[in-house]
C-alpha cells in the first residue's frame, strides 16, 4: 500500500508544477502584448525564452510518460488525448519550420543575387545542423 505521506507529497508536487506553468503562461500572455512593439533583439530573446520553456516542458512530459507509476494509473483516454495533442503540436511545429526555412532560403538567395549579403555575417562554418550556412543535415 502506498503511504498517505507519499500521496500528499506527490499531489503537492503536481500542484506546484501546475501553478508554475500557470504563472509562466500568464507572464507569456503579458509579454506577448509587449512584443508587438519589440525590436529584433527582443523578438529573438523572447523566442529563445519560449524555446527554452518548451524544451523544459517537453522533457518533463517525456519523463512523466516514462514513469511506471504515472502510466500504470493513467487511463487510456488520457493517453489518447496526450498523443493527439502532441501530434498536433508536432505537425504545427514542422509546418512552421518548413515555411520559415523555405522563406529564409529564398530571402538569402535573393540577397545574394543582389549582392546584399553582409560579408561579416556570412562566415563559412563546418558542416553540421541547422546553424550550418551551406547545408542542413539531420
Amino acid at each position: 500500500m502506498v503511504s498517505e505521506d507519499f500521496i500528499k507529497l506527490f499531489a503537492a508536487n503536481l500542484t506546484n508544477w501546475v501553478e508554475a506553468q500557470k504563472n509562466f503562461l500568464n507572464s507569456a500572455s503579458v509579454i506577448e502584448k509587449e512584443l508587438e512593439k519589440a525590436d529584433r533583439l527582443e523578438l529573438v530573446l523572447a523566442t529563445r525564452a519560449a524555446f527554452a520553456h518548451i524544451v523544459k516542458t517537453v522533457e518533463a512530459f517525456d519523463k512523466w510518460l516514462q514513469d511506471p507509476f504515472i502510466v500504470g494509473h493513467m487511463p487510456r483516454e488520457m493517453l489518447v488525448e496526450i498523443q493527439k495533442s502532441v501530434w498536433e503540436i508536432l505537425k504545427k511545429l514542422l509546418e512552421l519550420d518548413i515555411k520559415h526555412t523555405s522563406e529564409f532560403r529564398d530571402l538569402i538567395l535573393q540577397l545574394a543575387e543582389s549582392g546584399k549579403l553582409h560579408p561579416l555575417l556570412f562566415i563559412p562554418r563546418e558542416r553540421g545542423g541547422r546553424e550550418d550556412r551551406f547545408s542542413i543535415s539531420y
